[in-house]
């Protein structure tokens, strides 16, 4: 099987869970133990990936003591975001460490199917679940010949998809970007989404995330079942 990259955005403060983040980044909550970085990178070696980017802000030197102390079974980078580039920009600067096609997972994504499904021709593919407003607000609105159209707030009550957490891209579509610009990956896929360059594959199984304590105590059950 063809091997692949990915990037890990873990650049955020986790705000919304200041409990845990106070003194340590949001990717190095321990759940069950173990911080979730290991369950990413655990995963994503799993699903045949051998080399991984994770983009870090917020307490990023915490991040590489880890990953040099404890993680042995899969290639890490860590890139300090420096001056804070928002996620699209963070992606961006670390374009230079990555192939031509990679993903992009969030760092507080946890994902349920093997994401090498992802892999298509298109610029970008992100995976999507049918949500119903059920877990966050859903974002996603469904086109034609598997084009969506993806929504950074959602206003309208209808839409029943949303972001999955991952999405797989060509570098192609951050061409004409301007160096170290400031930039939310979720505007550019909106904007890219506008542009009918942005395709949906649905997965079936829910997400898990650990930016809220509810994400936490969710991943924490899911992980008792395994």
């Amino acid at each position: 099987m063809k091997k692949f990259e990915a990037i890990i955005l873990a650049g955020g403060k986790g705000t919304r869970v200041k409990k845990y983040t106070k003194n340590k980044p949001k990717c190095l909550i321990k759940v069950n133990g173990k911080p979730f970085l290991y369950y990413q990178l655990d995963f994503l070696k799993k699903n045949n990936i051998n080399n991984v980017i994770v983009s870090a802000g917020y307490l990023n030197k915490k991040i590489k003591l880890y990953v040099n102390n404890f993680i042995d079974f899969i290639n890490v980078k860590i890139v300090s975001d420096g001056k804070p580039l928002g996620t699209g920009g963070a992606t961006f600067k670390s374009l230079k460490y990555l192939k031509n096609n990679f993903f992009i997972i969030y760092g507080d994504s946890y994902f349920n199917f093997k994401i090498h499904k992802l892999v298509k021709r298109n610029l970008a593919t992100m995976a999507i679940f049918k949500n119903n407003n059920k877990y966050d607000k859903s974002n996603i609105e469904i086109k034609n010949q598997g084009k969506i159209l993806y929504y950074k707030n959602n206003i309208n009550k209808k839409l029943k998809f949303i972001d999955y957490g991952v999405s797989f891209v060509n570098k192609q579509i951050f061409k004409g970007i301007e160096k170290n610009k400031k930039f939310d990956l979720s505007e550019f896929f909106q904007e890219i989404s506008k542009k009918n360059m942005l395709s949906g594959y649905e997965v079936k199984k829910r997400f898990y995330e650990i930016g809220s304590y509810s994400g936490i105590k969710d991943f924490k059950n899911y992980l008792k079942k395994k």
